[in-house]
């Protein structure tokens, strides 16, 4: 199967969290905040995750409602940086 054109592929940003249990927590969030539709439209996925920090990927288009539904979440959790790579979040 034939790899996709760089025009067609998902652009993502890279968000470095910082909170407790957040695994559970940015699903969670994510969920109550934009529902199920959104979510799936988000394409999160966790690239590292540690005790009290994740850096987590997400399309494009939908870095700004990823970074309010954490901002809205009741439990502690921030985004203290973005990044469209990951050794630009590094630098961070």
């Amino acid at each position: 199967m034939k790899s996709l054109k760089p025009s067609i592929r998902e652009n993502k940003r890279y968000l470095l969290v910082h909170g407790e249990n957040l695994k559970e927590n940015v699903e969670k969030s994510i969920l109550e905040f934009i529902g199920i539709l959104g979510m799936s439209k988000t394409g999160l996925s966790f690239v590292k995750h540690d005790k009290n920090t994740a850096v987590i990927s997400v399309n494009r288009e939908a870095v700004d409602s990823v970074r309010a539904s954490i901002a809205v979440f009741p439990k502690k959790m921030e985004v203290s940086g973005v990044s469209g790579t990951l050794k630009g979040l590094k630098r961070k």
